[in-house]
């Protein structure tokens, strides 16, 4: 099962390495305003259900729409914990799966993903198992949901400055792209500023001491 720890750096490094470095932080009153219209383009259902459909042809902006505006969703709980990672991580500390391990998993992760449809982890969980079951038309369409956040969420910055960092919605998106981008946590996050997570990183060839992280969003919703 340790297999699954570098699938997804494998699958999106030639993405990473095509960023053309032009960021744009979210503007999180416009998103707001834009997803909660039923007549713009922007609607969040509208963007869900391509979403759900694995629609590769939504643009960057869409997918902005859609990953930063699930926050202003009413169902939006970026602390919450499903009763069913209990039951997945027993699966996956095996040492070998078998087939009905891997159906357990996408059973599992269908329940997660319904309190939090953009894990990149979850997602990276389900490409390997369906590919395991030989499921190579879900597996595709898991890819280009997972490209989809990715593309939003790097979109945003490089996280090497707070002037830079990455925006994100959930905390367990920042462990995520740390390591997409092929870094290990060096074990300290630290908020800085009130809206910002600094994760350091360990030894690494580039020399990057951390990433830093905006979660006001995150924050805003747990006021509540």
């Amino acid at each position: 099962m340790k297999k699954y720890a570098t699938l997804l750096t494998l699958m999106f490094c030639a993405f990473v390495y095509a960023q053309n470095h032009e960021f744009t932080a979210p503007d999180y009153a416009v998103i707001e305003k834009n997803v909660k219209d039923k007549k713009s383009a922007f609607y969040f259902d509208k963007l869900f259900e391509r979403y759900n459909r694995a629609d590769s042809t939504m643009t960057l902006e869409e997918r902005r729409h859609l990953y930063y505006g699930y926050s202003f969703q009413e169902e939006y709980a970026p602390y919450g914990r499903a009763e069913e990672q209990n039951k997945l991580q027993e699966i996956l500390q095996k040492e070998k799966a078998e087939k009905e391990d891997f159906e357990k998993i996408i059973e599992y992760t269908d329940d997660i993903l319904k309190q939090y449809p953009f894990s990149l982890r979850i997602k990276e969980y389900r490409i390997y198992s369906f590919r395991e079951l030989d499921k190579d038309a879900e597996a595709e369409k898991e890819s280009v949901q997972a490209t989809i956040i990715i593309d939003a969420i790097l979109s945003s910055g490089d996280g090497t400055e707070k002037e830079t960092c990455f925006y994100v919605i959930n905390t367990l998106n920042e462990y995520e792209i740390l390591n997409l981008l092929g870094f290990d946590f060096g074990g300290k996050q630290s908020l800085i500023d009130g809206e910002y997570d600094y994760l350091t990183l360990a030894e690494n060839p580039y020399q990057l001491e951390g990433f830093y992280f905006n979660v006001s969003r995150c924050l805003e919703s747990f006021k509540f």
